[in-house]
């Protein structure tokens, strides 16, 4: 695959994360589980953006 393609579609899973963990906050589940998916999100979405970048 691509590296364009991958990149891209890793930022897109890790923008994915990020809103569930904003969804999860608007509903008031605990704060670790919206925590988890904030960092796994950012972590997923700047790996996607290293790879778009350096490839």
């Amino acid at each position: 695959m691509d590296p364009t393609v991958s990149g891209l579609i890793l930022m897109t899973f890790g923008a994915f994360l990020v809103g569930g963990g904003y969804s999860f906050r608007k509903q008031g589940l605990p704060l670790i589980a919206q925590i988890v998916l904030l960092i796994l999100g950012l972590a997923a979405f700047a790996y996607g953006g290293y790879v778009l970048f350096a490839y």
